[in-house]
């Protein structure tokens, strides 16, 4: 199948999938293919009740809160973060030990995982008035996840139907730089994926 350099994935579109424990479900935007497992993943994850996270070595995690009261991450170790509207972002070690509590109810969750010492990457939130210009380096990923508003991919790529809430922008640079313009208004989880060492084979 080919890829394409810039992707539209509307969540309304993914199916969601159950979790082998039924607490929740998952609903997977993209991931990154690797040797022999992906090297990066993101999903949208629909919380329904308390329990165990899957221990995931190797992997590092960051979580965004989108939607309800949060959750309460207790670690086999004796640490704790409480992940709320007024903190809604997390970064921690797949690896460890967590057992996460709803604070009030579901919660619904963006979830961001890369594979240490095969890729690098960082997220943002940004506010979009008008035209947010991505320029991605040679074998960067981009992401731009809409979180409010509505927008619109304006680079000529003839894929400019309107984006609403939920949906996500994957730009890929491949062997070149490539630039690609998001217009709208709203806010958006910004998310750049590069290579540790190597190619990002996707």
């Amino acid at each position: 199948m080919q890829i394409k350099p810039i992707d539209i994935i509307r969540l309304d579109a993914v199916q969601p999938q159950r979790w082998f424990n039924g607490g929740g479900r998952t609903r997977e935007i993209a991931t990154g293919t690797g040797n022999p497992d992906w090297d990066w993943r993101l999903s949208v994850a629909d919380v329904e009740s308390d329990g165990p996270f899957s221990h995931l070595p190797d992997i590092e995690r960051e979580i965004y809160l989108l939607e309800g009261a949060g959750m309460q991450f207790d670690f086999e170790d004796g640490d704790a973060h409480a992940l709320t509207p007024e903190s809604p972002r997390f970064r921690f070690d797949g690896g460890r030990g967590l057992y996460s509590r709803l604070i009030d109810g579901p919660t619904r969750d963006f979830n961001l995982m890369w594979r240490r010492g095969r890729v690098d990457a960082e997220l943002w939130r940004r506010p979009m008035v008008g035209s947010m210009v991505v320029f991605a380096e040679a074998r960067e990923i981009w992401v731009v996840h809409l979180l409010a508003g509505s927008a619109q991919v304006a680079d000529g790529s003839g894929q400019g139907d309107g984006l609403a809430r939920g949906d996500t922008v994957l730009i890929r640079a491949g062997d070149e730089r490539r630039r690609c313009a998001v217009e709208g208004a709203g806010e958006a989880l910004v998310i750049r994926i590069a290579p540790a060492s190597g190619v990002i084979e996707s």
